[in-house]
C-alpha cells in the first residue's frame, strides 16, 4: 500500500514537472514574438506572426522565415511584396474617364493631322502675255519672237510648297518654234498665290505667217501659238507635276505688244 502511494506521488510530480516546464517554455516564446501590422489596418487577432512549433492548430510556419520571424540578410533583396486582392490600389478610379479621354485626344489629333497635311490641289494658270519682241528675216522669210509671259500658281494647302522647275514648249501649226526651261523658281506658302514669268525664243519658218506680218494693207497682225508647260512643284518630300496648256495670240506687227486676251483650249 505504501509502494504504491509512493509511486502515485511519483507520477503526479513528474507530470506536473513537464506542465510546468511546457508552459514557461510557451509563455518564453510568446514574449520574444514580434507582432507585425496588417497591411488594411486589421485586428491584432489577424496579426502576422510566427507560429510556434512545427505545426500549429490554424496556422502553419512561413516557409521563408521558418516559424522564427526573421530571414537571413542576403535573402533580403529575394522578398516579393504581396498586396491583399481587396486593396485599394487595385482598384484605380475613373479608368474608364481616363480612357475614353485618352481615346478621344487620340482621334482628335489624328483628324488635326490628316486636315492639314492632306495635299490639295495646286492650281496653275496662265495669265498670258507680258511683252514680246518681233524681228524679221527677209532673206529666209522667218519671224524672231521674244516673248515673256506669266503664269499664276495658287496653294490650297496648308503647308509651302516648291515650284522647283518649269519646262515650256510653243507650238505653231502643230510644230515646235520654242523651248524653254527654268529651275529653283519660287517657294509659295501656305493658302498663297505666286507668279512665274518666263521667256521663250521663238523661230517661225512659215511664208503664209510671214506674209501677214509683214503685209501692211492687213490691220490685224496677230499669230496663234499653241503653248504647253509642265509644272514640278515639291512639297513634304514629294515631287509632283502639273501640266498646263493655253492658246495665245501676239501681235507680230511691231517690236512692242500690249497682253493680248488669252484663248483657252475648249474641253
Amino acid at each position: 500500500m505504501g509502494e504504491t502511494f509512493s509511486q502515485f506521488w511519483k507520477v503526479s510530480d513528474k507530470k506536473e514537472s513537464e506542465g510546468k516546464s511546457i508552459l514557461s517554455r510557451k509563455a518564453a516564446a510568446e514574449d520574444e514574438v514580434p507582432n507585425y501590422a496588417t497591411i488594411n489596418g486589421g485586428d491584432s487577432a489577424a496579426s502576422c506572426m510566427p507560429c510556434v512549433g512545427t505545426v500549429s492548430r490554424g496556422c502553419i510556419n512561413c516557409p521563408t522565415c521558418q516559424g522564427t520571424g526573421r530571414i537571413p540578410r542576403e535573402q533580403e533583396k529575394q522578398l516579393v511584396a504581396l498586396i491583399p486582392y481587396g486593396d485599394q490600389r487595385l482598384k484605380p478610379r475613373r479608368t474608364k474617364l481616363y480612357v475614353s479621354l485618352a481615346v478621344t485626344i487620340c482621334l482628335l489629333s489624328s483628324s488635326l493631322i490628316i486636315f492639314f497635311l492632306f495635299p490639295r490641289s495646286i492650281a496653275v494658270q496662265p495669265a498670258g502675255l507680258n511683252a514680246s519682241s518681233i524681228a524679221f528675216n527677209s532673206t529666209m522669210a522667218s519671224i524672231n519672237l521674244n516673248m515673256t509671259n506669266t503664269l499664276n500658281v495658287t496653294n490650297n494647302n496648308f503647308y509651302s510648297v516648291t515650284v522647283i522647275q518649269l519646262d515650256i514648249e510653243v507650238l505653231h501649226l502643230s510644230l515646235v518654234i520654242g523651248k524653254t526651261t527654268k529651275k529653283n523658281l519660287l517657294n509659295i506658302g501656305s493658302l498663297h498665290s505666286g507668279q512665274i514669268h518666263y521667256t521663250v525664243s521663238c523661230q517661225i519658218l512659215d511664208n503664209n505667217t510671214y506674209n501677214i506680218c509683214t503685209w501692211a494693207k492687213i490691220k490685224v497682225h496677230n499669230v496663234l501659238l499653241h503653248i504647253q508647260g509642265t509644272l514640278t512643284i515639291s512639297y513634304l518630300c514629294h515631287s509632283e507635276q502639273l501640266v498646263f496648256e493655253s492658246y495665245q495670240y501676239v501681235d507680230c506687227r511691231g517690236n512692242a505688244t500690249l497682253p493680248h486676251p488669252l484663248y483657252h483650249r475648249p474641253p
